[in-house]
C-alpha cells in the first residue's frame, strides 16, 4: 500500500507560479512511476505530467507543455510539479498518482485507470 499526500496548492494570479509536492509513504518510492492529474468542475480528469521510476523519462499533457515540470527526489520519497505561467484554465484539483514500475509506463501514462494509488488532491486556483 502506498499513501500519497499532496501539498502546495493555493490561489495565485495568472502568470504566477506554484510548486506542488507529493510525499509518499508505505512502500519503496523507487518502485513506482509517478504522475499528476487534474480535474476541474464539470470536466473529466486530465493527465498533467508523469515521470518514470528511474526519473529518466517525463511526459506532459499538451496543455501544460513548456510551462510545467515534473521531478522526483528519491531521497525524500517526493515528487514535485513546478507550475509556471499559470492560466485561469489551470484551475482544478490536482491529484498525485502512482503505479508500479513493472507497468509499461510509456504506453499507459495518460490513462487514469492505469494508476494504482491516488492522493486526496490539492486545490489550485488561478485568478485572471
Amino acid at each position: 500500500q502506498v499513501k500519497l499526500v499532496e501539498l502546495g496548492g493555493g490561489l495565485v494570479q495568472a502568470g504566477g507560479s506554484l510548486r506542488l509536492s507529493c510525499a509518499t509513504s508505505g512502500r519503496t518510492f523507487m518502485d513506482y512511476h509517478m504522475g499528476w492529474f487534474r480535474q476541474a468542475p464539470g470536466k473529466e480528469r486530465e493527465f498533467v505530467a508523469g515521470i518514470t521510476w528511474t526519473g529518466l523519462n517525463t511526459y506532459y499533457g499538451d496543455s501544460v507543455k513548456g510551462r510545467f515540470t515534473i521531478s522526483r527526489d528519491d531521497g525524500k520519497n517526493t515528487v514535485y510539479l513546478q507550475m509556471n505561467s499559470l492560466k485561469p484554465e489551470d484551475t482544478a484539483i490536482y491529484y498525485c498518482t502512482a503505479v508500479g514500475s513493472q507497468k509499461n509506463y510509456g504506453l499507459e501514462y495518460r490513462r487514469a485507470d492505469a494508476y494504482d494509488y491516488w492522493g486526496q488532491g490539492t486545490q489550485v486556483s488561478v485568478s485572471s
